[in-house]
């Protein structure tokens, strides 16, 4: 029997605003995972406002009320999973974060870019001031494991999904895997970095990558709140790509708008039809004119 034990927190959609402060649709939310043995916990993400942020570590004291968080593992290199960290390195002093050599020089890319000024301008007010690139994160040892009160945890770089280089966190002695952004919950996934079959192939390969090690349950990092950690997924997030895959290569849809109407009447009840939007604009997208 293992010695570690698994809880997941879940932190709720975040509002966002266009440039000129009108509503502008949700960010989904969070699922960050809490590995924990008998001394020592490492957690998996943060959310990235400095709100959800605070709840998370209340519920980090709550839930190992006599054990220290050592480590962060940060599995991909958007600022959703990382944001947060200012206020848990206040909350957790010493607290150790990593990420793999690929997802680190990833997010050292992406917050010197215009789309994480963006992302950032989304959200007014929410979002804690962000250290310098240089502090963000440790790389992992080459063998990419966390030691874990006697346990291993390892990352592993399943490659495509909903951003590049992904990865997730495996813990085999509890046949877990923590995916981060392969798999979603009942949500609807962010297609706008897949927008070529290519891509979608390759995210669906890493899907497999994962279903290949045989766990027994599956954390999407996005997801909604009350849903249960399960292997359906993988099988689920793999279906959502092969239908919107198929709705364009089969000229069932010729443009955005039809993509979204198919999606939304195949998956009515998933949640933030925001990022379908998006998806569908991207694997549609409008030429300019000449």
């Amino acid at each position: 029997m293992s010695p570690l034990q698994a809880s997941v927190f879940t932190s709720p959609a975040v509002p966002m605003q266009s440039p000129d402060g009108q509503p502008a649709g949700t960010w989904s939310p969070i699922a960050c995972t809490l590995i924990h043995g008998p001394q020592s916990a490492v957690l998996i993400n943060t959310p990235f406002t400095t709100a959800e942020t605070a709840s998370l570590a209340d519920w980090i004291v709550r839930t190992i009320p006599d054990k220290t968080l050592t480590s962060i593992y940060i599995s991909h290199g958007f600022g959703d999973f990382f944001l947060g960290l200012p206020t848990m390195r206040r909350r957790f002093p010493g607290v150790k974060v990593y990420a793999t050599r690929l997802t680190l020089e990833l997010m050292k890319r992406n917050m010197e870019s215009q789309a994480f000024s963006s992302f950032v301008g989304g959200f007014p007010g929410l979002i804690d001031e962000q250290p310098s690139t240089a502090e963000l994160a440790e790389v992992l040892p080459a063998n990419n494991e966390i030691n874990l009160d006697g346990e291993v945890l390892k990352a592993i770089t399943v490659g495509q999904a909903a951003v590049p280089h992904s990865t997730i966190l495996w813990v085999p002695s509890l046949r877990l895997a923590v995916c981060g952004t392969v798999a979603y919950g009942d949500v609807h996934q962010m297609l706008a970095n897949v927008a070529n079959p290519k891509g979608r192939q390759a995210w669906i390969k890493s899907i497999e990558a994962v279903e290949a090690l045989n766990p027994m349950s599956v954390v999407p990092s996005h997801m909604k709140e009350g849903e249960i950690p399960g292997l359906c997924h993988l099988s689920n997030t793999k279906e959502y790509i092969h239908v919107f895959d198929g709705l364009i290569s089969t000229g069932k849809v010729k443009t955005a708008k039809e993509l979204i109407a198919a999606m939304l009447q195949r998956y009515p009840n998933r949640f933030n039809p925001g990022a379908l939007i998006v998806s569908s604009r991207a694997a549609f997208p409008v030429k300019s004119k000449m």
